[in-house]
């Protein structure tokens, strides 16, 4: 079953009439749009859940971004954060005003945490520049209005990145505070059309386990891909408090694929070298194919 998130965008196109500054007028030249988060149901197998789900209840996804550009241009851009109801009066509905023309519109859904930076540029560039990607779904149409006629349109939502989770056979040792990821290669920044990164040069993002001393560790973060399928090198640092690595392990050509988790398995807190047989990969596959490695 394909691992999506569903998002139905209903774009009631009433009469041609304000500014994107004075959202309440409605005079003549413009049509006031009105965008419906209606559903995000989900079927996820690597990503711990299969339960359908409106997307005001699906707490991971924490900020909903709405714009619409005409070409490059930015003619209107909102931001509604789940934690903030001073943004929206129903998350996941939004209003607007926009002249008769042509749009792209650009709809992104994604986690949110006060730390992020995210930026949406145009309908080809957002991205992070904050340390971590997060759970990022995203959609692009175009809509053309022609008239001040209702229109009503409709638009899937998917998840455009893909998850590794590190997972290790053995326990905590002490003196251990992090666990730094670095990709070789993938992104943090995407093109919203295509939903591919814009940048393939890699990046390192560091997690603190929640696991104490003496239990296993199972840490997550998520990178956006240069291609539907990519093998990636991943090395994995255990850092103590003042950053020094105690242990290093390095995986060369990891498999990854958007909207898919790969997991790896093996020992993290030793000083054994790596052999090909030190760590298992699952790379949880919507087909349920699982790759030894």
């Amino acid at each position: 079953m394909k691992t999506i998130y569903f998002l139905t965008a209903v774009l009631a196109l009433l009469v041609i009439g304000c500014t994107k500054e004075d959202l309440s007028k409605n005079t003549q030249g413009y049509a006031p749009v009105t965008v419906h988060v209606n559903d995000f149901s989900m079927s996820v197998d690597e990503f711990s859940t299969r339960a359908e789900q409106n997307v005001a209840d699906y707490n991971a996804v924490g900020t909903i971004i709405l714009a619409f550009y005409n070409g490059t241009t930015e003619v209107f851009k909102h931001t509604q954060l789940r934690s903030d109801n001073t943004t929206y009066a129903t998350f996941g509905n939004f209003s607007c005003n926009l002249p008769i023309g042509n749009y792209t519109m650009v709809v992104i859904g994604r986690a949110y945490y006060d730390e992020d930076v995210f930026t949406l540029s145009s309908p080809t560039s957002a991205g992070y520049t904050s340390e971590r990607a997060r759970e990022t779904f995203c959609v692009t149409q175009a809509v053309n209005i022609t008239s001040t006629e209702a229109v009503e349109l409709s638009a899937t939502l998917n998840r455009i990145v893909a998850q590794l989770q590190i997972v290790s056979t053995d326990a905590r040792v002490d003196g251990v505070s992090k666990i730094r990821t670095t990709y070789a290669a993938g992104g943090k920044s995407f093109n919203p059309t295509t939903g591919f990164a814009t940048v393939n040069t890699g990046f390192a993002v560091t997690n603190s386990p929640s696991a104490v001393v003496g239990q296993t560790i199972n840490v997550r973060s998520f990178l956006f891909l240069a291609t539907d399928e990519q093998s990636i090198d991943v090395t994995i640092d255990v850092l103590d408090d003042n950053n020094q690595v105690m242990f290093t392990k390095f995986i060369p050509n990891v498999p990854f694929q958007r909207n898919k988790q790969t997991t790896l398995t093996g020992p993290v807190f030793s000083e054994t070298a790596l052999t090909s047989s030190a760590f298992k990969l699952e790379t949880a596959w919507l087909d349920g194919n699982t790759v030894p490695f």
